[in-house]
Parts: C-alpha cells; structure tokens; sequence
C-alpha cells in the first residue's frame, strides 16, 4: 500500500485556508487564459528584454572591476560560488535607498534576501522567541505575512485601517488591549505606500504619530514598501525608516516592482543593536544572517549581480529610473478609476476607493465575493479579481474584490471592467434582496 499523510498529521498551518488562497487563484488564472485579469499584482511586462539581463550583467562585472577593483578572480569566485549570507551588493543597496528614500543605512545592516518574502520570515522567526509575542498587522494585510505568521505559529491580531491607511489612536487601542490581555504586542507590521491590497497611504503627518505610539507601546514596526515609487497623484512622504530616529523600523524592501521579479532579490534594513549576555554587540542584520544560513544558504549571485547592474545602470536612482513605470502605473490606475465611475456610475450597493498611487482598487458590491463568484466570473464573464476575504484574518471583506490594473493594457482595462458589469448584474440578480 502506498503512503498515504493524513493532513492532521502534518503541520496545523497546511489546513489554513488562507495558504491556499493564492494556488486558487493561479490555477484560476491558467484554467481562464482568455480572461481578463485583474488578480495578479505584477509589473508590466512591455519593457523586459531578455539581452537586458546580460547587460547589467555585464554592467556589474565592469563595475566591480572599474570601480571597487575587484580582480577577474575574485569576480569570477563571486559570481560562480556559494557566498557571503547577508549578500554582495549591500553596499549598492545602501547607496541606492539613501537616493531614492532619504534612508542612511550602513551597509553592514543590509541582509540580501530571497525576495521580500524571505525577508519576512526572517524578520519574524528571528522578532518572535515566546508564545506571548504577538504580531500586530494592519488590516486587511497582505498575505505574504499572515502566512508566514501561521508557519511559524505566530498570533496575530489585527489592526483596522482607516481610509488614510493605519491610524495612531486605533494602533494605540489595540496595543494596550493586547498588553491588557497579559500578551506582548512584539511588532507591528504595515505597508505605508500604497498597500497591498487596499492601495492606502498613511499622510506624512501621520507617520511620525504613528511612531511616537509605536515608541510608547515598545513596539518594534516592520515597514513594508514595495510600492512607494508608484505614486499617482500628490507628494512622496518620508517612508518610517527614513523618520526613525531611535532604530524601531525594520525595513523591508523589494526588486520585484522596480527592477526585476524574476531576479527574485529583496533586503532587509535591519539596524538594530543586538546585545548578548556578555554584553556584546552584533546588529540585528547579523543575527537575521544566522537564520538566513539554515534557510537559503545565500541569495543567487548571479541574480545579485543583474539586481547590481540595474542600480549602477540607474545611477543608484531607481526612482528616476522608473520614471516610464511610475507614469504607466498611473495612467492605468486612472483609467481604471474612470471606467468604475463611468459604468457604475450612482450604482447602488456598489462603491470603490480612490488610491494615490500603487497597483490595486477595492470594490465594494452588494454579494458574497467567494472562490465560488471568482470561478463564475472567470467562467461565465472572462474576468478575474481577488477575494478581499483573502486579506482579512478576523472573517472581513467578504463583500469586497481587489483589481489590480499594473499589467493589462488600457485595451484590458476598458474590456475587463466591461466583463465585471456584467458579473455584477449577474451576482445581484442571484442575490436575494
């Protein structure tokens, strides 16, 4: 007889539906391939060159050489051998975030990761050591970390956005329903800019607020920004590492939008002192290096050195580097906020929010939108979205559907909301009133 894993046997987060979510909505997207998709919050495609990878290759490799003075030898080492665990272009990163974000960081407290998401298990396996901790995470929230979260059998707790993102009084409340409750509230977690998946934005006013009570709670925050670059309409604020006075910010940063997502690079700021028993002292980013060597031995060289020679190709200004992006971005948000307006114009039951910037809207509509709305839609309609129930760990946004408009062309736009009409008049018709 062939083995069969009960899986009651295996570990309790495999039967979380939540780490399901995101397979549901692959295997939709490959089932739909002449669907409109609205789900998938990924870049545009329309600039990917596949020389471009051997350029900032090469780019890389000059500079090393040209610049730093690195020896064929060492380079060719570098590149072909397993290396340093906390990475090799943490000096380009340091100089490219003190550009773009005003961040100064010692290039020692730059951890080079698998992506961001690797950065976020870092993070918390290392933030978390007693079943007291608990981890905070504005809500809804992204469902990278509520999933990493579940893994390692962290509690969590959320914390309701307001329409301006997260908001002092209300971290404030439930931090001290959390300590009151004889728990730890250990980190918070949030994405300032353009939130995944509401498209918030906390006011730069508010952010220096937000770390006065974070300071008060001793909470440590963990700062998300894979979209601040994106912005549509208004002024970029400082991000919470670029304000954080006293070291409370963890910072957690991506390739994936601004470069490359098939590089998968990602960092971690992480500038904390750390003291030991004897009293000496490592930074944090050492500490997260020691976890990292157990998990991911090190980040691919090779998709280093083509991260490398994208920031030495922009200059180490991604920000202007992604100009063409940001203004795309934009243009497609836009578009996609006018043809809401203009089709579900004084709609009843159905409303939506105005981001500033980034790649995502939230719908509102007057039904259930579940894996089973999704897979009619897709079937019956040709359009696909995200379940906001996804992003919610208290049973919230079932009403709710995220579009994300980065990818499609305004062809798509235009033709996908056209689709989503017609699944909603659909949906309401099967509703009971």
């Amino acid at each position: 007889m062939s083995t069969r894993l009960p899986l009651n046997e295996l570990h309790r987060s495999l039967a979380d539906p939540a780490l399901s979510a995101m397979t549901f909505l692959n295997e939709a997207v490959e089932r739909f391939p002449g669907a409109v998709s609205f789900a998938p919050g990924r870049p545009a495609e329309g600039e990917f060159r596949t020389a471009d990878i051997t350029r900032y290759l090469s780019a890389y490799v000059s500079y090393r050489a040209e610049v730093e003075g690195a020896s064929e030898a060492r380079i060719t080492a570098e590149l072909f051998q397993y290396g340093r665990t906390n990475g090799q272009i943490h000096g380009l990163i340091a100089r490219t975030v003190a550009n773009d974000e005003d961040i100064v960081i010692d290039p020692e407290a730059v951890v080079v990761t698998v992506g961001a998401q690797e950065g976020m298990l870092l993070v918390l396996r290392a933030l978390f050591a007693d079943a007291a901790d608990v981890l905070l995470v504005a809500s809804p929230c992204y469902v990278g970390i509520t999933g990493v979260a579940r893994l390692l059998g962290i509690e969590m707790v959320p914390v309701p956005e307001g329409p301006n993102g997260l908001e002092p009084a209300v971290l404030r409340q439930v931090s001290a329903q959390v300590r009151a409750s004889g728990k730890r509230p250990r980190a918070l977690y949030l994405v300032p800019d353009f939130a995944n998946p509401t498209g918030s934005s906390v006011p730069g006013a508010t952010r220096r607020q937000l770390l006065d009570v974070a300071a008060a709670a001793d909470l440590l925050v963990i700062e998300d920004n894979p979209y601040g670059l994106f912005r549509r309409v208004g002024e970029s604020p400082l991000t919470l590492k670029a304000l954080d006075a006293d070291r409370r910010v963890i910072y957690i940063g991506s390739f994936a939008k601004t470069c490359m997502p098939g590089a998968r690079v990602g960092y971690v700021l992480a500038d904390q002192p750390v003291t030991d028993a004897l009293g000496r002292r490592t930074l944090l980013a050492g500490e997260l290096s020691k976890i990292k060597s157990m998990v991911t031995v090190n980040t691919s060289a090779v998709s280093q050195a083509v991260i490398g020679g994208m920031l030495v190709d922009s200059g180490f200004r991604l920000r202007e580097a992604n100009t063409d992006a940001v203004k795309l971005y934009a243009q497609n948000l836009q578009l996609l906020l006018d043809e809401l307006s203009d089709r579900f114009a004084d709609r009843a039951g159905i409303s939506w929010n105005r981001p500033d910037g980034g790649f995502f809207v939230v719908v509102t509509v007057p039904f259930l939108a579940d894996d089973a709305a999704l897979e009619r839609s897709a079937r019956d309609f040709g359009v696909l979205w995200t379940p906001m129930s996804y992003f919610h760990i208290d049973g919230g946004g079932r009403r709710q559907l995220r579009l994300s408009c980065s990818a499609l062309t305004p062809e798509d736009i235009r033709a996908g909301v056209v689709r989503l009409v017609a699944f909603v008049n659909s949906e309401e018709s099967r509703t009971p009133q």
